[in-house]
């Protein structure tokens, strides 16, 4: 509930965690298909990294059980949905939706990292 006399919170940085079972394995994976960058690590051996191109991060943590669920974890806008479905499609990545256009004006699709990890593509069509 919102109270007309408080003051609405400036945010800043806000970047989604996924639970991985091998953070090496994670990040050879987003360095492929999405050119994220290892920008932080944290242990010996690293049980937690953050990787990020541009303005989107991404923070891996090390679940050594961890099981994908089914359900979108991610949201990522890009320029161009169709291109990065078809790299990752020939790449063999695991897709739980196919590239479509919706109702609400995004070109997407649903893959999976390979922990499980549902991530939701999407593209602003004009």
């Amino acid at each position: 509930m919102t109270n007309s006399n408080t003051r609405t919170p400036q945010l800043g940085r806000f970047a989604p965690t996924l639970a991985v079972t091998d953070i090496d394995r994670s990040i050879s994976f987003f360095r492929e298909f999405l050119a994220l960058e290892v920008h932080f690590t944290n242990g010996q051996p690293t049980g937690f990294a953050i990787v990020r191109n541009g303005p989107a991060e991404l923070h891996l943590t090390l679940v050594k059980n961890h099981r994908g669920g089914s359900h979108n974890v991610a949201h990522l806008l890009v320029d161009d949905a169709a291109a990065l479905y078809s790299t990752m499609d020939a790449a063999g990545v695991r897709m739980i939706k196919g590239l479509r256009d919706a109702d609400y004006g995004l070109r997407g699709f649903v893959f999976c990292d390979p922990d499980g990890n549902r991530i939701d593509v999407g593209q602003s069509m004009p």
